[in-house]
Parts: structure tokens; sequence; C-alpha cells
């Protein structure tokens, strides 16, 4: 298990600043790791400190418990609370969110089992194809007999076909072994075949948008055969489908819910976003009721309670709920007071610098600047920043924050596909490889004009 350093380097690798921020989830995540290590009858009684975190969009709050997910392979899930609706209302009900939470655990968990037994399945996987490519010569299924003629004792039974010979059997052993070398060698990947391919039972897009997340289909998945249909696909996407269904049949999905729900109870982490648009600020009547009607919603789930899923109950005691907002209009305190308590660790993240763009342009592992590179670089572009372009790039997205909508790190983007817009329309992939450098002057010269405008319109009446 890592530690609370360990897990503040690795956010690092991918968040710039926030330091406090990343702090507080990484002790949060160290204590669940020490928490399991107690006594059970210690155990039961110590709960996650859940955390709030309050700060403009496109700051890292987001990101922070994504990537906090993902270093430990917890099942995670984000929710926006303006989506959810007071009972009694048509909308999602707060419980969905735990029901998409044991559903995130149970990808994990069958995703885990099925690559456990993915070479299995893909052997078996090849002797399918195989088969029909060269399908094998022997007796003829007898045709199916009329019940009424069996239970008569009349009729008669095809006669089967004569056993092949020594030497026919050795003849399909050697061109089975050809067909088996010229499939591994790729020569057969758009050879069409015939695959049985079951068909999966999907939910009623009206339910789902009514809120209610119920599939009729699975719930009489048990008792109904299930449907498969003959498809004819090229051998790369029957091999793709083949090797799902085997792997399927080699797992044990009550096992795998099993550990799901329980990894979702013990590790599970909830993002709640949006939470200050669903404070009254102070104001009773009208949306305001409908909004304290959410918040005493989501109360006993962070709280601890038990939700009825279609997996059986999930208890949400030891789940780590971390909510987020801006609070531009409204303050923590607007929520109810029972709500506030639920939260104790509350983490200020701040506004992004000049110096916070420059560094977010060039530090992460998937810093824009290198995705812009990736991406052109398939079409012959070598695309390459100077020092002094990264400096005058941050300047003018910290300038459209200030002089726009601040919206965080996201202004990147804006920035670059205005920068960008002519190599990117002009790069076709048919010349040879062009060797581009964005400079400083490269940079007024595009983005310039274009924000002292904006910088004109604010004073326009």
């Amino acid at each position: 298990m890592l530690t609370p350093k360990e897990i503040v380097d690795s956010l690092n690798k991918y968040i710039i600043g926030q330091d406090n921020a990343k702090h507080a989830v990484a002790i949060a995540l160290r204590n669940r790791y020490r928490r399991s290590r107690l006594p059970e009858e210690i155990r039961e009684e110590i709960t996650p400190k859940n955390i709030i975190m309050i700060g403009p969009t496109g700051v890292g709050k987001t990101e922070i418990a994504r990537r906090l997910a993902r270093l430990v392979d917890a099942p995670f899930v984000k929710v926006e609370a303006t989506k959810f609706t007071e009972v009694g209302y048509v909308g999602r009900d707060v419980e969905s969110m735990i029901r998409d939470l044991v559903e995130a655990s149970i990808r994990i968990c069958k995703n885990n089992r099925m690559e456990d037994v993915r070479d299995v399945s893909e052997a078996a996987a090849e002797q399918i194809i195989i088969d029909k490519l060269m399908p094998q010569k022997g007796r003829k299924k007898p045709a199916a007999a009329n019940p009424l003629q069996l239970l008569l004792g009349v009729g008669t039974s095809p006669v089967p076909e004569q056993e092949p010979t020594e030497e026919e059997k050795q003849q399909f052993r050697t061109d089975r072994e050809r067909i088996t070398a010229e499939l591994r060698a790729g020569l057969h990947e758009e050879t069409l075949i015939e695959i049985e391919v079951e068909e999966r039972n999907q939910g009623n897009d009206a339910m789902l948008a009514a809120g209610i997340d119920l599939n009729i289909g699975e719930m009489f998945s048990g008792f109904l055969p299930k449907k498969t249909r003959l498809r004819k696909l090229p051998v790369k996407e029957a091999r793709r489908i083949l090797v799902l269904q085997e792997s399927e049949k080699r797992i044990d999905m009550d096992d795998v819910i099993r550990e799901a729900v329980e990894r979702a109870e013990q590790d599970g982490i909830v993002f709640i976003d949006e939470i200050d648009k669903i404070t009254a600020n102070g104001v009773t009547g009208g949306p305001d009721v409908s909004r304290e009607g959410v918040q005493r919603d989501i109360l006993p789930i962070v709280e601890g309670s038990t939700v009825v899923t279609k997996y059986g109950p999930v208890k949400t005691d030891f789940m780590l709920f971390i909510a987020a907002g801006a609070f531009h209009v409204s303050k923590v305190s607007d929520l109810i007071p029972e709500l506030q308590g639920r939260f104790p660790i509350k983490v200020k993240l701040n506004d992004l610098s000049q110096e916070d763009f420059k560094r977010i342009l060039t530090q992460p592992e998937n810093a824009v600047t290198k995705q812009y590179t990736a991406l052109l670089s398939t079409d012959n572009v070598d695309l390459s920043f100077t020092d002094d372009a990264l400096t005058e790039i941050a300047h003018f997205a910290y300038l459209e924050n200030e002089n726009e909508e601040n919206i965080g790190a996201r202004r990147l983007h804006t920035v670059l596909e205005t920068l960008l817009d002519d190599i990117s329309f002009n790069a076709t992939g048919e010349h040879p490889v062009i060797h581009f450098t964005v400079d400083a002057e490269y940079v007024r010269e595009h983005l310039g004009k274009e924000v002292k405008e904006e910088d004109i319109h604010r004073y326009i009446l």
C-alpha cells in the first residue's frame, strides 16, 4: 500500500498544485489501509472522514478523485448533485449513485477475473475459429425424428456416414495444422466465418430516463434460455467476441458479485460534484424546497445506510464520499447542518496562476502540448514549442480567464485550438515530415489580437 507521500507524488504526475487537496485525499486513502489492519471490533467503529473540496471549475477537483481511485483500483463513480430529485419527483433518486458504484465494482472484478482466464479463453477461441475455417469431417448428425414416431416405434433412423480412414484422418490433421499456422500468422484475419453470438438484454430507455434502472430481461435471465443468433464476421472481430464468451463461461459470476459488493462497501469512492447547486441560500419556497429535499435524501447515504440493489443489500457506512463545488454564490454553511457535519474535512483549491498554466503545459504525463504533438505527428508534422512560446500561451490563457469566465485549466484547450487552427487544418499526411516550431512571435501573432478585442468588449455598454 502506498504511503501518503507516494500517493501525492503519483498525483503530481497529472495534477499541478493543489497540495492541500492532495494531502487530504492521500491521508484519507492511507487511513483505509490502517483501518483494514485493525481488529474487527475496532474496525467497525472507524468510518472514513469525508472531504468537501471548494474551488472554481477546472482546477483539478474531479481529476484528483479520479486519479486517486485509479491508484488503488478502487470502485469510483462521479455524480452530479443537480441530476438528483427529491423523493416523490420524477427523476433519478440519490440511491442510484450507490447502484452505479456497485456496477463499477462489478466491472473491475469481472475484468480482473477475465484477465486471469484470458490465456485459456484465447486458446479455446482459436480452436473454435479453426473448426469454422475447416469443419471436421465425420459422422452426420441423425435428423431429428418425429416424437410421435419415436413413441409408436415407427420410422427408421438415418444411416450414418462411414468413418474416415486412417489416411483421411492423417490428411485432416495435416490440413488442420496448416490452417492453425496460417491463422497464427494473421493470414485469415479478414476471412468471414459464422459464429453464434449471444443477444444481450438492453435496459429500457424510458425507464432509465425516469430514474428507474431496472432491466426486466435481467430479472428473468435465470429462468429463460439465452438468445443467440448467427452472425458472419471477419476472424479478427469473431476472435474478440469468442474470447469474451469463453471467458464468461470460465468465471463464477456469483463469486464476482460477492467480491464486487464487498469492494464497493469497503473501498468505494463516490464523488458528488456541483454540491453547491443544491444549497437553498436561505430562501424558502420554490425550487429551493426540492434542493433541500435532495440534501436530506443524500444525508442518510453519506451518514451510512443500506441500499437495496439487484445484487443484494449494500452498506454505505465505510464508503468515502468526496463532494465538490465552486460555491461562488453560496457558502458551505448554506448546506443543511447535518450534511455539513458529514463532511468534516474542508479543502480550498486555489485559482490557477500564470506559472501554474505553464507547468500544466509541460509537466504532467498527459500534458496538453504532448497530446497535440502526438496528434499532429500522425499527419507528418513534427511540432515543438519553445520555452518563451509556452510562457506566452500561459499568459494569454490566464488573461482570458481574468477577462471572461474563469474555467481553469480547460482554458488551455481553447487557447491551443485557436493557436494551432491553421496547422491542424492544413496538415494532411500526404507530404514529407514537416518540422514546425511554435515560438513567442507566432503565439502573439495568432492570439494577441483576439485577446485584446475581448478585453475591449468588457467596457462597451
